[in-house]
C-alpha cells in the first residue's frame, strides 16, 4: 500500500464512497478528532497499567476505528448499488456502550466516592487520561454539530459521551493504582 497518493495535495480528501470534500469539512474534523483520541488512548496503554485495563483500552481503540469509519461514510453512501452495506464491519452498537457502563460501574466500586471536582494530574498516566477525556469531549461536540448538519448514527454521540465518563473514572482508578494523590478543586470563597 502506497502511503502518499498526492490526491490531497490541493486540500481535498475523499470520504468513504468517493465524495470529495475540503480537509476542513466537519465530517473530517469529527473523525480526525476521534483519531487523535485513539492515539492518546494508545499513550495511556503504553504506560505501566494492569493487563485487564490494557485489554479494555485495546477494545476501545478498535471501536474508535470503527466509529471513525462510520463518521467517514455519509448517509447517502452507506448502501452500495447492489444493496449491501458499504461498511462490511460490526458497527458501534448498544453493546459497545453497555460495556463502557459496566467498566465504569466496576471501577467506581473500587474508588472513593467523589465529593468535589478534582484537578487533572497527579501522575503522568492520569494526566494522559484527562487529556484523552478532553479530546473525547471535543469529538463529541463536533459529532453533535455534524449530526445537526448531516445524518450520523445517534449511537456515535452516546458512545463518545460514555467514553469520556469511562476515561474520567479510569483516571481516578489510576490515581489509586499509582499511589498518587487526587487533589480536589476547592474554590476560594469571597
Amino acid at each position: 500500500m502506497k502511503i502518499y497518493t498526492k490526491t490531497g495535495d490541493k486540500g481535498k480528501t475523499s470520504l468513504f464512497g468517493g465524495t470529495r470534500v475540503p480537509k476542513y469539512d466537519l465530517r473530517i474534523e469529527a473523525y480526525g478528532t476521534v483519531d487523535e483520541l485513539n492515539s492518546y488512548i494508545g499513550l495511556i496503554r503504553d504506560q505501566k497499567i494492569d493487563d485487564y485495563t490494557s485489554h479494555v483500552l485495546i477494545k476501545i481503540q478498535n471501536e474508535l476505528f470503527t466509529l471513525g469509519a462510520m463518521l467517514a461514510t455519509p448517509a447517502e453512501k452507506k448502501i452500495l448499488k447492489n444493496g449491501k452495506e458499504r461498511l462490511n464491519i460490526n458497527k458501534i452498537d448498544i453493546k459497545s456502550i453497555e460495556l463502557l457502563e459496566i467498566e465504569i460501574d466496576n471501577m467506581n466500586e473500587t474508588i472513593p466516592p467523589m465529593t468535589n471536582f478534582v484537578l487533572p494530574g497527579g501522575h503522568t498516566t492520569v494526566s494522559f487520561c484527562h487529556i484523552s477525556r478532553c479530546i473525547c469531549r471535543r469529538a463529541e461536540r463536533i459529532a453533535t454539530q455534524l449530526s445537526d448538519e448531516s445524518t450520523i448514527d445517534e449511537l456515535i454521540i452516546v458512545y463518545l459521551n460514555r467514553l469520556s465518563d469511562y476515561l474520567f473514572v479510569l483516571a481516578r482508578k489510576l490515581i489509586i493504582d499509582n499511589k498518587a494523590q487526587e487533589i480536589p478543586w476547592i474554590p476560594e470563597k469571597l
